[in-house]
């Protein structure tokens, strides 16, 4: 959050998004900073819109939150008549809301439906992939999206021992499909459940729109801030802000990703896979792309 808040630069007037408000922890530090600026929250999770509407409820004259995918952060300024943004901040990880929810299914901590959307309107559950795709569908959805080295032993034991119950049943399928390699710092389904949430909810697609869309919406010397959790998510935003800045009127910032310190690991551990990169927008990239494309 310290981090977050010193490279945004915020200004009482300035305009800024929090791409992926969760329950309102950016967002709510930047509106107690606003006196005549504004900032416009997206989410694609309901109920997490619905807590971060209650807890930003003194400040609902400089925010504007709406329901959507992060992608579509254009799309919803222009809605909501925003001017460009001085800043931006993108937080990629699943909130603790969902983690810590059983009944949306993304943690194997308990025994839950196989669901793992974050909107829950979207047609697609964890329980038709682990159920109904193919071996070889599984495997490389498992090499892909989580570089899950056992990804085929993995495949072939959920696809014998379907049907999958729950979340707590896959996570013991798993653990049997992998390969023992003595201890192991993570659970042994860590990487499928990984694979699983980040293909329901097109993570990948998402993402990569987003960086596509977003940093014609910055104002000059405007800062986009990218949080991942992961090293594919780090890598697709590390390689993007470099594109944009070979490309002329963008700079990265961040030579080195940054990472969060032993304090903030101490109180909240989640936090401690998280990667921070910023981009700023310069002059001269005004005349570049069109705000939605």
């Amino acid at each position: 959050m310290d981090e977050v808040l010193d490279w945004l630069r915020i200004r009482p007037d300035g305009i800024y998004a929090d791409a992926t408000v969760g329950t309102a922890g950016h967002t709510l530090e930047i509106a107690k900073r606003l006196t005549t600026g504004r900032v416009l929250g997206l989410d694609r999770d309901p109920q997490a819109l619905a807590i971060a509407r209650e807890r930003l409820g003194p400040h609902e004259r400089q925010v504007t939150l709406v329901h959507a995918e992060f992608s579509h952060l254009g799309e919803a300024a222009a809605a909501n008549n925003f001017p460009p943004f001085d800043g931006i901040v993108a937080d990629l990880g699943i909130s603790s809301l969902e983690l810590d929810s059983p009944e949306r299914g993304f943690s194997f901590r308990w025994a839950a439906d196989l669901d793992m959307r974050m909107n829950p309107e979207n047609p697609l559950t964890a329980d038709e992939i682990v159920n109904q795709w193919s071996e070889k569908e599984l495997a490389n959805l498992l090499y892909k999206n989580a570089e899950e080295r056992d990804s085929y032993r993995i495949a072939r034991a959920i696809v014998r021992a379907r049907p999958i119950r729950d979340t707590e049943h896959l996570a013991t399928v798993v653990a049997g499909g992998r390969k023992a390699r003595g201890r192991q710092r993570l659970h042994p389904a860590t990487k499928t459940f990984l694979a699983l949430r980040t293909a329901v909810n097109r993570e990948e697609e998402e993402l990569g729109q987003f960086l596509s869309r977003t940093p014609a919406t910055l104002n000059s010397g405007g800062r986009l801030i990218v949080l991942s959790y992961h090293s594919l998510e780090d890598r697709v935003v590390k390689h993007s802000f470099q594109d944009l800045a070979r490309s002329g009127g963008f700079q990265v910032l961040t030579k080195k990703v940054i990472l969060p310190g032993d304090a903030e690991i101490a109180s909240n551990p989640r936090s401690r896979s998280a990667k921070m990169r910023v981009l700023e927008k310069s002059a001269t990239a005004d005349s570049l792309a069109p705000w939605v494309q």
